[in-house]
């Protein structure tokens, strides 16, 4: 028999086969009352059970309150993730731009190219891209298309990850989680916003799901499953997908049930799926001949295994840039250190109860000491402990760059690990006369760091941080001590002890669903004391966010080193290939140039080319048509080089030329300088330079002459 909750439920239901369901089953009327019964140690799982095949579920033998918890669960994050969904306009144009493209070639949509015409990739793999592509090809352009596939994200990985936590930990531990996940404000923020991360955090939280499910019978079909979406996750954002892997692998090792030889080899075949479900898109750019693929943008060798290896993978961590320079952290995030996570750049997107789940993974592990090897509660601890403290852990010591919203893959272990020690640490209380102490001390520690956070932005919701230390203590000492109150009042003091940790969170969040945000490194809530120079949410109108005039310094939102994760925000264009406003969002600023581009635009793949995907980004969106980034993301990229440019203008695949983008000071390696100042060079001197009749600052130069004139 195998049983999912060590902590059975008077009345119970009993499933079919004469076996116990479990606390997943049985009618639970109150978080008290569920989580009251003394604990069990649960025996050792049978590798082919059939009650762990159809272990608890949403339907069948729940109480009659679990769906409707799972339902209301996910509307809360419904809400949240869609309302004012199109607040942002394009968000991040630099992905926006890259969806654009997707959606219009096949080619584009497979490399993660950033324009349709395929000159340079994004720096990233491209299954996010393809997601939002997919996406603007079924709907069209605008500022919904782009951003639905994040809030559908969102609202699926809050649903799944309460399935997961009810297999677990049980329907109320799910419940929180859920709130938990739906409410932290770097949740809202991502899944409203169209950066990588959203379907990252899905697939993690999917791989999760799967791998517990082969703890349950130990079937190594459902560790290859996660390892898997492991690896899918890898094609979203690179090595960050393997934060997970330490806790998959040792957990793996120590409570799969079976034999030590079916163990490792789980682990032989797990490796063998991640190798392979990763590298399919490195190997076939690889492959392929760079003649008639796009240049891999972020590496410095038009290489998948330098992207990485370099500027997205170990340079994050390490500090160092993809040409071998220093590339500091510093601007973003702040410095480096074990309370970094608290700090003003990224307490108050995530920090709010982590000291609620480091209190439950220590508290849960330790009831759980005296259990079997291979039991279903204490590996569900320590799975999601081990991603937490491991990707805690990178996230505070990494010195290279590291924007804030990275938090977001904290939130799903965070949420699992209130929501099963909220429940343990509750039956502890009730059967033991100290028992209430480690959960009044969780409570106490993140209603104490809610104060903290909230004191840094006291405009916010005036008193909030004050009430929320005042309730949080008053809780805490109803629950620590040892007195046998009435089961309502029980009930009131855990209510009390919720409100009061989901306050802060819940303030960060509502008024991140109000604010226009923009850029690569977007953030929730408001600004904070000591924030550190970082950009916050609608640092910039909407409609002008991100469109720096060309030759102009760097904008909020950039980092020290000059690199930037993308464009700010502008309106959606009209009707495809024409400029103009959708939905109340602003048009490019330059619009004479946009005109003049679209009238003068004959046969050429590429409507102008710029220095870099910030300048080009904004454009493109606003014509509809392909834009060569010059250096790509930054402008540092040494592509293309000038006989490439030279090239692309004798065969009248590019015409216009728009010269003196800022690249940054500093940015990823040396190479891209040196040949974004000799193409430089050569257009202002062999080409002529256009008055297009634009007040902007735009330095545009026509090099059809340059062509007939010999170049």
């Amino acid at each position: 028999m195998v049983t999912t909750s060590p902590l059975p439920t008077p009345g119970a239901q009993v499933g079919t086969g004469g076996s116990s369901a479990g606390p997943d089953h049985a009618d639970v009327p109150s978080m008290p009352a569920a989580a009251a019964a003394p604990a069990a140690a649960a025996p050792a799982a049978a590798p082919h059970a059939r009650l762990a095949r159809r272990a608890a579920t949403l339907r069948g033998t729940d109480a009659a309150w679990v769906r409707p918890a799972w339902l209301g669960v996910t509307f809360v994050a419904a809400v949240l993730y869609l309302a004012n969904l199109t607040v942002s306009g394009f968000a991040n144009t630099y992905y926006s731009a890259a969806a654009l493209a997707a959606s219009q070639s096949w080619t584009a949509w497979f490399f993660g190219s950033f324009d349709a015409a395929g000159f340079i990739t994004v720096d990233k793999p491209p299954l996010a891209t393809m997601l939002m592509g997919l996406s603007v090809r079924v709907l069209g352009l605008s500022s919904w298309s782009v951003l639905l596939p994040e809030a559908l994200c969102g609202i699926a990985t809050v649903a799944v990850l309460f399935a997961i936590v009810k297999r677990s930990f049980g329907p109320v531990a799910a419940t929180i989680a859920g709130l938990v996940m739906a409410v932290t404000p770097v949740s809202v923020l991502i899944f409203r916003y169209n950066n990588p991360d959203a379907l990252l955090t899905l697939l993690l939280v999917l791989a999760a799901g799967a791998f517990l499910r082969g703890l349950e019978d130990g079937r190594i079909r459902w560790a290859v499953a996660a390892a898997i979406l492991v690896g899918l996750a890898f094609n979203v954002k690179l090595l960050q997908a393997y934060l997970v892997l330490p806790a998959f692998a040792v957990v793996w090792a120590v409570a799969a049930p079976g034999s030590t030889r079916r163990r490792v080899a789980g682990l032989v075949a797990s490796v063998v799926a991640v190798v392979l479900a990763s590298g399919w898109w490195v190997a076939a750019v690889e492959l392929v001949p760079a003649a008639v693929r796009p240049y891999v943008g972020g590496s410095t060798t038009d290489s998948a295994l330098d992207l990485v290896l370099g500027y997205d993978g170990l340079a994050r961590v390490f500090g160092m840039s993809a040409g071998g320079g220093g590339m500091g952290g510093g601007g973003f995030s702040g410095t480096p250190g074990i309370l970094r996570l608290f700090n003003a750049e990224l307490g108050g997107q995530v920090a709010w109860l982590l000291p609620f789940a480091l209190v439950a993974l220590v508290a849960g592990v330790a009831l759980r000491g005296r259990a079997p090897r291979t039991d279903l509660r204490r590996a569900a601890y320590l799975m999601w402990g081990g991603w937490l403290l491991v990707t805690a852990a990178v996230f505070s010591f990494m010195s290279g760059v590291i924007h804030s919203y990275y938090a977001v893959a904290l939130v799903p272990a965070i949420a699992a690990l209130v929501g099963g020690g909220a429940v343990d640490m509750w039956a502890l209380r009730q059967r033991s006369r100290w028992g209430g102490i480690p959960l009044a001390g969780g409570i106490l520690a993140s209603a104490a760091t809610a104060w903290v956070l909230l004191e840094r932005s006291p405009s916010l919701v005036p008193g909030l941080g004050v009430a929320v230390l005042i309730a949080g203590a008053v809780a805490a000492v109803v629950v620590a001590l040892p007195v046998d109150a009435a089961p309502r009042l029980r009930l009131a003091v855990a209510a009390i002890g919720v409100a009061a940790l989901l306050a802060g969170p819940v303030a960060y969040s509502t008024y991140t669903v109000g604010q226009a945000i923009s850029g690569g490194d977007p953030s929730a809530g408001p600004q904070v004391a000591s924030g550190g120079g970082r950009a916050g949410p609608g640092s910039a109108p909407a409609g002008l966010a991100g469109v720096a005039p060309l030759g102009a310094p760097p904008m909020d939102g950039a980092a020290a080193d000059g690199s930037m994760d993308g464009a700010g925000a502008m309106g959606a264009p009209g009707p495809m290939g024409a400029p103009g406003a959708q939905g109340g969002q602003g048009a490019f600023s330059d619009t004479a140039l946009v005109e003049y581009l679209l009238a003068s635009r004959g046969t050429e793949a590429w409507i102008v080319a710029v220095t870099s995907a910030n300048t080009a980004a904004p454009i493109q969106l606003a014509t509809g048509a392909p834009v060569m980034a010059m250096g790509g993301f930054s402008g540092s990229d040494p592509a293309p080089t000038l006989a490439e440019l030279q090239g692309y203008i004798a065969s009248g695949e590019l015409r216009f030329v728009i010269v003196g983008a800022w690249a940054g000071p500093g940015a990823r390696g040396g190479p891209g300088v040196s040949t974004s100042s000799e193409r430089d060079t050569w257009v202002t001197t062999a080409c002529e330079r256009v008055d297009y009749g634009g007040a902007g600052s735009s330095a545009l130069y026509d090099c059809a002459g340059a062509v007939t004139a010999g170049g």
